[in-house]
């Protein structure tokens, strides 16, 4: 009689197959990517003028080969969940399909588990769904971790901001000396600003892609104060300064509490 551990991994390995071939049947080539993107660069692409520009940066900001998983797209159907989001918020390496597999293997591991232990078979597949969901503990310890880290950087980064504009470099400049200057997580997000308006795509654009990413309240009063400033005009190197101070007094009451 075959052993249910063989059956398992056997049923793995075929469910795995099955989804990895319906993945590269699904994936674009790598070709039709670089003709879509210079179709979009020289005006041949077609399509609603008005939108454009927006769908020109938009384009030049995606990487060639980023293309949506099998595994995003049943997260997003099944509990709308954007698992590219997550991935890059938490700054893994990890694709959305890879993460799949990662889930998947651990879910197998917990049915084998079960079956060794000798568990009951209705606690199987209930051992199996929590070992599954140990990868996504696992992203979403990261992310929060790194989203605590970018806050705690963020007053050091309006403060060199502040003083560059100061110094008579421009807000752009400013964003690429603060990228160089400090360490990551904000030094490869504000990098991320600074290309991607290289790139095209407007400063509005870039900090709200910058909010997306790191949804943090005191960024988003530092992204707010520069869109009112270019429009209503002001001394944005002291409102800066003034939001730095806020962060820092909070951060000071915060520890306070917590002692």
């Amino acid at each position: 009689m075959i052993s249910p551990l063989i059956i398992g991994i056997a049923a793995f390995i075929g469910v795995t197959a099955l989804v990895g071939g319906v993945a590269m049947a699904l994936r674009d080539k790598p070709a039709n990517k670089i003709e879509d993107r210079l179709n979009t660069i020289t005006g041949l692409g077609g399509g609603d003028p008005s939108n454009a520009a927006k769908n020109k940066a938009t384009l030049l900001a995606q990487p060639l080969d980023e293309v949506p998983g099998i595994f995003e797209e049943l997260l997003k159907k099944i509990a709308n969940v954007n698992l590219n989001r997550l991935l890059s918020q938490a700054d893994v390496s990890f694709s959305s399909l890879q993460f799949g597999v990662t889930c998947g293997i651990m879910a197998l591991a917990g049915a084998a588990g079960g079956l060794v232990l000798g568990l009951k078979l209705y606690l199987i597949p209930v051992l199996a769904i929590v070992m599954a969901f140990f990868p996504f503990m696992w992203l979403l310890f990261k992310r929060r971790r790194r989203f605590k880290t970018f806050s705690s950087q963020l007053p050091d980064a309006l403060e060199m901001l502040s003083r560059c504009l100061r110094s008579g470099q421009s807000l752009t400049a400013g964003f690429n000396i603060v990228a160089a200057e400090m360490s990551a997580p904000l030094g490869v997000e504000f990098g991320r600003v600074f290309e991607e308006q290289n790139l095209g795509i407007s400063l509005d654009e870039s900090l709200d892609n910058l909010v997306e990413r790191m949804p943090n309240m005191d960024l988003k009063f530092f992204c707010t104060a520069i869109i009112l400033q270019r429009q209503t005009g002001g001394d944005l190197a002291e409102i800066l300064d003034k939001i730095g101070s806020l962060i820092r007094e909070r951060f000071q009451i915060w520890g306070q509490v917590q002692a």
